[in-house]
């Protein structure tokens, strides 16, 4: 029997004002965003996908309008379930829209949060052959109850997590176009180490400086400088 593959398509159930979230097959309604924020008493801030020791606790940082988004283009398996999203995934979706699930991150939870609809976000491959901005996509519906997080099915589930007071939060992007070439980590390395001893806007780009999170917040200085490169020969 093949492998489940996992989707991240999220349908509005019609009339309810609830969220009709297809996985593996199965379907599970879960409240909208409106309602989320009542269950929780608070606005929903984002996630990242790896879990890690930080305390559940709002990031301090400024507010930001740009991000970087990473998910992984190339088939790897979890409990018979492929997690392979990347941008051709979210391309092929109805309306080009998903639902940014599996967040396990509480810091890069956080930044998701505090996303904005209407706010830019890169889609960076990551965790394969060559690592890199991939396109861009906009951020069209606000953070609200990851319902992965309680799927027993699912490998981002969280046994720790409760409907009461859940802990994981998601939000939907809807794909704006492939980048005009694709702007790999090597290149955007050399701009950093480039910027980080000359000066320059990529001095402090979170992609280094904060590596391991999945959800990363860009300054307008550093997305536009990043979104400048694809008009521009491949660094030397």
């Amino acid at each position: 029997m093949p492998p489940k593959k996992r989707t991240r398509s999220c349908l509005r159930a019609a009339d309810s004002g609830e969220i009709d979230c297809a996985v593996d097959g199965d379907s599970a309604i879960i409240p909208s965003a409106k309602e989320a924020n009542k269950t929780t008493g608070s606005r929903r801030k984002a996630a990242g996908s790896d879990k890690n020791g930080n305390k559940d606790t709002a990031d301090t940082a400024p507010e930001y309008r740009h991000w970087l988004m990473k998910s992984e283009p190339e088939s790897r398996f979890e409990n018979g379930i492929d997690v392979k999203f990347g941008i051709e995934d979210l391309k092929a979706l109805p309306d080009q829209t998903g639902c940014w699930d599996g967040v396990r991150n509480y810091q890069a939870r956080n930044f998701m949060r505090q996303m904005k609809e209407g706010h830019l976000a890169f889609f960076y491959h990551s965790n394969c052959k060559e690592p890199g901005v991939a396109g861009l996509m906009k951020i069209v519906k606000e953070a609200y109850v990851d319902h992965t997080q309680f799927d027993k099915k699912d490998v981002h589930y969280d046994a720790s997590s409760k409907p009461e007071n859940p802990k994981w939060s998601m939000v939907d992007v809807k794909y704006q176009r492939m980048m005009k070439r694709y702007l790999p980590l090597s290149e955007l390395k050399k701009y950093h180490q480039q910027h980080s001893t000359k000066g320059g806007p990529l001095k402090n780009l979170a992609l280094f400086t904060r590596a391991r999170l999945s959800v990363q917040p860009l300054t307008k200085e550093e997305f536009d400088y990043i979104q400048s490169l694809e008009d521009k020969e491949p660094f030397e």
